[in-house]
């Protein structure tokens, strides 16, 4: 993949995916899997890392997964995804997902998550990504957030807890 050191947005790295919830999807109470969920939450945000990065990325942690309120088979599901933080090699990516009745349009919040990736090369070999250009203040805010999660992360991977 392409290399490039020029410095993105989080807005130039958001990605939406939406997917329909169909039986295969659900449980016995007819409610979307939380494994189901799992991975297209690591499809979205695998694919706004890619956008910033311009690199192949590997998935190292879910830091955060909050499971709100149940999603229902013939549910749209949309996933918005976008990169929030950078570091020298690391990234990352929020995960919001929505529930939609599609008759109606009608949204609510169900899911957030963070996760963390690292851009490799073909080698799995960590490589720099771009920095990341903060231009509102909510890109701000979310980048001073996920700083915090980063210094939890660290000091639990000292403290032996990870």
């Amino acid at each position: 993949m392409a290399e490039s050191s020029a410095p993105g947005t989080p807005a130039a790295s958001r990605v939406e995916m939406v997917q329909m919830v169909m039986p295969m999807h659900t449980n016995s109470l007819g409610s979307l899997f939380g494994g189901q969920m799992v991975a297209w939450i690591d499809m979205a945000a695998s694919m706004a890392a890619i956008r910033h990065s311009h690199s192949y990325v590997v998935t190292v942690a879910i830091d955060q997964l909050t499971f709100q309120r149940p999603i229902r088979e013939g549910m749209a599901v949309v996933l918005q995804a976008q990169v929030d933080w950078v570091g020298r090699t690391s990234l990352e990516v929020s995960v919001e997902v929505w529930s939609e009745l599609l008759m109606s349009g009608a949204r609510e919040l169900t899911n957030q998550a963070f996760l963390s990736f690292v851009a490799v090369d073909h080698n799995l070999r960590p490589i720099p990504v771009p920095p990341l250009q903060l231009v509102t203040d909510e890109d701000r805010a979310a980048f001073r957030a996920a700083e915090k999660r980063r210094q939890v992360r660290l000091s639990q991977r000292k403290e032996g807890s990870l």
